[in-house]
C-alpha cells in the first residue's frame, strides 16, 4: 500500500542510475570543486573507463591524463552559463558535449551536469568561446591501455626518449611495436626530425641493403646514374625503425653494428664513410638469444641493440585494454566509412574472452570487417567462426551474476594463467604477489598438480 505521503511514481537512486546507464548519451555531474560524482555507464565507450574509475576524480587529474581534449568545464566556471563545444575522446570518440551549471542562492556554482552525444559524420563545428583550447597533456600517438603492465612501460618510454641509447622491442606478431617505437619519437628530442621504418623481413637481402645504405652512381646493374640515398641518411637526426631485425642477413649485420657503434657507413660502391646521427629502435617476434645461440644472429650486435630492451605482452595479458581498443577500432573505421554502427554488449563480452593469437592487429582487422559489413548493430552472428568457435565453452557463461562468484572467477583465473606460466607455486607466489603458502593452497584448489622448481 502507497502512504499518502509517498508518490506511486517515486523512484529510487538506484532506479535512476540503471535508466539512466541506458541512456545514449555521456552525463557527468560534478560537484563545486570540479570532482565528479556521477557518471553514467557510457564512459566506458568512450573513454575505457567504467564509472567506479571515474568517480572520486577530479575533472583537471582525469583531463590531464589526456583521456578528453579540449576541456569543457573551466568554460562553464568562469561563465556560469551553459556552454557547448566539441571534444575529442583518446579512443578517438568526438562529441558534441553542453555543460549546464546549477546556481545556488548565492549565484555560486553548486553542480555542472554535461551531456555528450557522439558525431561520427560531424565535419565542423565552431564554438566563439574556445578561442584558445588548452594544448594537449599527451601526445595523441600515445597507446591507449588501462593495463598496469603496459603504463609502466610507457613510464619506462618516457625516460629512455630522453637519451639515444638503441632500443630492442620484443613481442609477439600484432601487439603494437611499431605502435610504441613511434611514441618514443614523437617524446623524444628528435620528435621534430625523419621517423622511417623498415621492414627487414619484406625485403631480399641485396634490396635491404641498398635500401638501408643507398648506392653510389653505377655501383650495379640498372642502378640510377645519380646514386640513391639509403634510409640511414635521410634519417638522419630522426630515427630509424628496425621492424623484423631477426630476419636480417649475417652479412648487413656487420654493417648495423658500425652504425651504431661508430656512427658511419659505407653505401654500396662508395669509397668515403659518409657520418650519420640517428637512433635506432628495432623490434622482433622471435628468440634472439636462441638465435644467437645457433648462429643466426650475432651476438655482439644483439647486445648493442639490447641495451634498452622492451617486451610488450599479448592482448590476452593485458585483457583490461580489449574494450578501449575496439571502441578505438570501431570510432575509427565508422569515420573512414562514414558510417555509425555500434557493437553490442554481447559481442564486447566475446571479444573478452577470446585470446587473440594475432593480438592488436586482429582486433584492428576484424573490427573493419565488422563495421563494414554488419547491420546497424554489431552482433554475435556479424563474427566469424573463427572466433566463436576459439572461445572455450564455459567462457560463454560470460561475467558472473554476483559479486562472490566474480571474485572466485577472477582469482580461478589469475591462478591458473600465472600456474600455466611459470609451473612453481614460488613464482606464482611473486607473480601475484602473495606468501608462497598462499600461493600453495590457491594452486592445489584450481589447478591440476602442484610441479615445485
Amino acid at each position: 500500500m502507497v502512504s499518502e505521503t509517498q508518490s506511486p511514481f517515486e523512484i529510487t537512486v538506484e532506479t535512476l542510475k540503471k535508466i539512466l546507464d541506458f541512456s545514449s548519451d555521456e552525463i557527468f555531474v560534478l560537484d563545486s570543486e570540479q570532482r565528479v560524482i556521477y557518471v553514467n555507464g557510457v564512459c566506458e565507450r568512450h573513454y575505457g573507463l567504467k564509472p567506479e574509475d571515474v568517480v572520486g576524480k577530479k575533472n583537471a587529474e582525469l583531463y590531464e591524463k589526456g583521456y578528453w581534449k579540449p576541456s569543457i568545464v573551466p568554460l562553464v566556471f568562469k561563465e556560469k552559463k551553459t556552454v557547448t563545444i566539441k571534444m575529442t575522446t583518446y579512443l578517438g570518440a568526438e562529441l558534441l558535449t553542453t555543460a549546464v551549471p546549477i546556481l545556488n542562492e548565492k549565484d555560486e556554482i553548486e553542480f555542472v551536469v554535461t551531456t555528450s552525444q557522439e558525431l561520427q559524420n560531424y565535419k565542423s563545428i565552431q564554438t566563439e568561446k574556445e578561442e584558445n583550447p588548452p594544448s594537449d597533456t599527451l601526445n595523441s600517438t600515445t597507446p591507449i591501455t588501462n593495463c598496469e603492465k603496459m603504463k609502466n612501460i610507457l613510464k619506462v618510454c618516457e625516460k629512455i626518449a630522453k637519451v639515444d641509447s638503441t632500443i630492442l622491442i620484443q613481442g609477439e606478431s600484432g601487439t603494437g611495436k611499431g605502435v610504441l617505437a613511434h611514441y618514443i619519437h614523437n617524446i623524444s628530442k628528435r620528435a621534430s626530425k625523419t621517423f622511417l621504418t623498415i621492414n627487414c623481413a619484406a625485403l631480399p637481402e641485396d634490396l635491404l641493403e641498398s635500401e638501408l645504405f643507398g648506392y653510389t652512381e653505377g655501383a650495379f646493374t640498372g642502378a640510377s646514374k645519380n646514386g640513391k640515398k639509403g634510409l640511414l641518411e635521410i634519417a638522419d637526426q630522426g630515427t630509424l625503425f628496425l621492424d623484423e631485425i631477426g630476419e636480417m642477413p649475417l652479412s648487413l649485420q656487420a654493417k648495423l653494428l658500425q652504425v651504431i657503434q661508430e656512427k658511419q657507413f659505407l653505401s654500396i660502391g662508395g669509397h668515403k664513410m659518409k657520418k650519420v646521427d640517428v637512433r635506432i629502435i628495432a623490434a622482433t617476434n622471435r628468440d634472439l638469444v636462441e638465435m644467437v645461440r645457433k648462429n643466426q644472429f650475432r651476438e655482439d650486435l644483439f647486445y648493442r641493440l639490447n641495451i634498452i630492451d622492451i617486451h610488450l605482452p599479448p592482448l590476452r595479458e593485458r585483457r583490461e585494454d580489449i574494450i578501449p581498443l575496439t571502441y578505438n577500432f570501431l570510432y575509427k573505421f565508422n569515420k573512414t566509412y562514414e558510417m555509425n554502427k555500434i557493437i553490442s554488449q554481447q559481442c564486447l563480452d566475446l571479444f573478452y574472452w577470446y585470446s587473440w593469437p594475432g593480438n592488436i592487429r586482429q582486433l584492428e582487422n576484424l573490427m573493419e570487417r565488422l563495421v563494414v559489413t554488419s547491420d546497424s548493430i554489431i552482433q554475435k552472428s556479424d563474427l566469424p567462426d573463427l572466433i566463436i568457435s576459439k572461445i572455450k565453452p564455459q567462457t560463454q557463461h560470460l561475467l558472473p551474476s554476483n559479486l562472490d562468484e566474480a571474485i572466485e572467477h577472477v582469482k580461478k583465473t589469475l591462478v591458473n594463467q600465472s600456474y600455466k606460466k611459470h609451473k612453481s607455486s614460488r613464482k606464482v607466489a611473486n607473480d601475484l604477489n602473495i606468501s608462497q603458502t598462499r600461493a600453495v593452497k590457491l594452486i592445489s584448489q584450481y589447478c591440476d598438480s602442484i610441479e615445485e622448481s
